[in-house]
Order: C-alpha cells, then sequence, then structure tokens
C-alpha cells in the first residue's frame, strides 16, 4: 500500500523535521526532486487508536437498554437491530482499521499498546464483542438464523479472549509505576472484560436449556468470573475514592472516567440477580448443593445486587453532579464522553429487573427515562463525534509523524536485508 507521491487521495506538502537528513530521505528526495506527500489517509490510519471502540460500545448500550423496556413493540425491535448492526459495522472497521496499522505502521500499533494512557483502552475490544454475542442473542438467536449450541460456543470463545487479551495487558500496565495523584477510574478497563462474563453468561442461559449440563458449566463460570472481576474493580473504586480526596474531583477529560466507576456495581448487581434466577431453576435440575439452593442463590442474589445497586446510582450521582464544571468541552476530547454511556447499562438495567422482582411499577417508568436519556446521549455524542471526525480533531495524525515511522520502518528492512549484510561484511563492519 503506497501512501507517498499519490494523487488519489487528498496529499499533503510537509517540510521534513529539523535534522540531519537521513541516507534514505535524501535517496527519496534526489529520486523524485520533490517534497514528501503524505496521504490523507495515510493520517487516518497512523492516527486510529483502541479509543475507537467505546463509540461501539456505547451503540450497544442504546439496544440493550431498549431491549430491556416493558413495553415492546415490532417496530422498536427493528430499531434495536439497526443499532445492532450498527455496532458490528463499527467494530469491524476499527479491527480492520488496527490491523492494517498494526502492517503499516507497526511502530506506531507498538506504541499504542504500551502507552501508560492510551494502553488501557486495548481491553475495549473484548467488551465490545460482548455487546455483539448479547446482540446476537437478542435478535438472531430467536429468529432462528443462530443456533444456541453456537452461543454456547461464542461464550467460552468469550472467556478465552478476555483471559488472553486482560492478563498480558495487566503485565505490561503493571511493569511501570503509576502515580495515584493522576489516577482514574479508566485504569478498570484492563479488568472489564473478565467481570462482564458473568453478564454474558446470564444473556447466554436465557437461550440454552437449563436441564443440559452445559447450563451448570456456564452458571459457575459466570459466578466465578463476576467475583474476580467486581472485586478487582472495586479496588480501583476505593483507590479513586482516595484520589478525589486528595486532589479533588476529577477534571478536564479524565471528568468523564468518574462514570467508568459506576460500571462495576451496576454490572455486578445485573449480573448477580439474574445469575440467580438460572440457578433457582439450574440446581434442582441436576440436584446439585441441596433441595432449596437454588431459591437461596436466588434470594442471596437479589438481596447483593440490590445493595450493589445503591452504590452504583451514588456513584452516577457523585460523577454527574460536578461534571458539566470539570469537563472539557473540546472537540479533541469528544472519544471520552463515550464513558457517559456504556457504564451505566448495568444499573439503568438493573432498574427494570428489580420492577420484575418486587412488581413495581415506579422501576419500570424510572428505567424508561433512564432509557430516553441514554438513547438521547448516543445521538449528541454520535454526531459530535462525526464532526470531529470531519474536522480532523481525532483519528488523524501529523504528516510528520507519519513520516518519521514510515521512514524509520524502511531503514529497519533495509537494515535487516542480505544487500545490506553483505555491505557491512565487505566493509569489516561485522
Amino acid at each position: 500500500m503506497d501512501f507517498y507521491q499519490s494523487d488519489s487521495y487528498q496529499s499533503h506538502n510537509v517540510a521534513l523535521p529539523q535534522r540531519a537528513p537521513t541516507s534514505l530521505e535524501q535517496q527519496q528526495t534526489a529520486t523524485t526532486g520533490e517534497t514528501v506527500k503524505v496521504s490523507h489517509l495515510a493520517r487516518r490510519i497512523h492516527g486510529w487508536s483502541w479509543q475507537a471502540f467505546p463509540i461501539g460500545m456505547g451503540t450497544g448500550a442504546v439496544y440493550v437498554t431498549l431491549s430491556g423496556l416493558k413495553e415492546h413493540s415490532h417496530t422498536l425491535t427493528h430499531v434495536e437491530t439497526f443499532f445492532y448492526f450498527l455496532n458490528m459495522a463499527l467494530f469491524l472497521l476499527n479491527i480492520t482499521t488496527l490491523a492494517i496499522q498494526m502492517f503499516v505502521f507497526p511502530m506506531q500499533a507498538l506504541r499504542l499498546v504500551k502507552d501508560p494512557v492510551k494502553g488501557i483502552f486495548v481491553p475495549l475490544v473484548v467488551l465490545s464483542f460482548a455487546t455483539i454475542i448479547i446482540g446476537t442473542i437478542k435478535y438472531a438467536v430467536p429468529s432462528g438464523h443462530v443456533h444456541p449450541g453456537f452461543i454456547y460456543a461464542l461464550f467460552w470463545v468469550y472467556v478465552s479472549f478476555s483471559v488472553i487479551v486482560c492478563f498480558p495487558m495487566l503485565m505490561v500496565w503493571f511493569n511501570q509505576p503509576h502515580d495515584l495523584k493522576t489516577f482514574t477510574p479508566a485504569w478498570a478497563f484492563l479488568i472489564f472484560p473478565m467481570m462482564l462474563v458473568g453478564v454474558v453468561a446470564f444473556n447466554v442461559l436465557d437461550v440454552l436449556p437449563a436441564e443440559e449440563e452445559r447450563a451448570v458449566g456456564v452458571l459457575l463460570t459466570g459466578y466465578v468470573f463476576q467475583g474476580l472481576g467486581f472485586f478487582m474493580t472495586f479496588f480501583y473504586i476505593c483507590i479513586y475514592i482516595i484520589r478525589i480526596m486528595v486532589t479533588g474531583f476529577l477534571d478536564g477529560h479524565q471528568a468523564n472516567g468518574a462514570f467508568v466507576a459506576v460500571g462495576p456495581p451496576g454490572f455486578t448487581a445485573l449480573a448477580l440477580m439474574k445469575l440467580g434466577e438460572h440457578a433457582a431453576d439450574i440446581l434442582p435440575l441436576h440436584g446439585l448443593v441441596s433441595e432449596q439452593a437454588g431459591q437461596i442463590w436466588y434470594a442471596t442474589s437479589v438481596m447483593s445486587g440490590l445493595m450493589l445497586f445503591g452504590l452504583a446510582v451514588f456513584l452516577f450521582v457523585f460523577g454527574i453532579l460536578p461534571y458539566w464544571f470539570k469537563v472539557h468541552k473540546h472537540l479533541s476530547e469528544i472519544l471520552g464522553c463515550w464513558a457517559l454511556t456504556f457504564p451505566n447499562v448495568g444499573w439503568i438495567s438493573t432498574i427494570r429487573v428489580l420492577g420484575d422482582v418486587f412488581k413495581l411499577n415506579g422501576f419500570y417508568i424510572w428505567h424508561l427515562i433512564m432509557t430516553i436519556l441514554m438513547c438521547t446521549v448516543w445521538l449528541v455524542l454520535f454526531v459530535l463525534t462525526v464532526y470531529a471526525f470531519v474536522k480532523g480533531k481525532i483519528f488523524l495524525a501529523k504528516s510528520e509523524d507519519v513520516i518519521q515511522d514510515s521512514l524509520e520502518r524502511k531503514i529497519a528492512i533495509l537494515h535487516r536485508s542480505p544487500r545490506h549484510s553483505y555491505n557491512k561484511e565487505a566493509h569489516g563492519q561485522v
């Protein structure tokens, strides 16, 4: 793929950095007789990052909250399906662009993974995959396009994917010290994929017959990973409280991170209550633990979920009150604002579950209001994100950065070539 000397893309004439030109630069200038041109496409690919995945996750948040509405029509299902396919399109776009970046600009790809700030967004690819699995369960299985057996296989793919991604990223991230004064709850993204296993598990159990032995494995795995994920992220929430005690409320782009803290208790409350509901059927059918084990698990899950729901609502209010006065109103930081969507799905969906458990109509009304707000926030953020993209505020690298990475890559390839090795031996540079 040639990003240089191309008239088919929008190009920019740039001056090379103020340094002594390398032999490769001299050779290129001598050959072409012109300054280097960088295509607009090259700048887009080089400037892409893992922070693009929250857009898809926010889109998934829309159809997940809409699917929980008590009054549900066929028209609403069609709207949800549209968002489901849009989410898949965004996921494929991000995966494809980052894959091209890895091959064309490997140094930039490695830089994003190792970056202490941008690296924490790498596990979001797993979370985006989770929203697609949930959407597939809700819209492809009922229509008969996908078999429950395939969903069962996808569940274990997701569990493996979360472990394979999270643990290496944790090793990379914890291999260097971090200043607690710059702490943000977004650092917990490194754990989020494993925490969401419980949420994926109860969705899988919705389409998997309770009498099958496979249901027991999904149920237990959901509980184990939900506990692992919640308690690890709970430690991050404790550090978050300590951080704001020392420095005050998060400001600037970090103000968005306050809503990430809402995710762990919200999703755990939802997962516990739904897993407990399935446990009430699964455990007695398989004669596990005791005759009353299913009902005991369900009652305990509802009580625990209700307490965690209270924590999630508190953290949401705690983050929303100072938000407008602390956040920067810059289009270049619009990607961080997507934290207003997907972390709140857990406690908003729990509202609907509480309505079903306690038979209170007020919960259904509250859930409807929050769903409307979620859709409104998504629309505003999507419009602003598209506008920022068109204006070049996001996902657009500087031309000189593209040139620098490309030249260094070509020099590295030249040094590894047999001809270069032969020249070094000929000059006695072995």
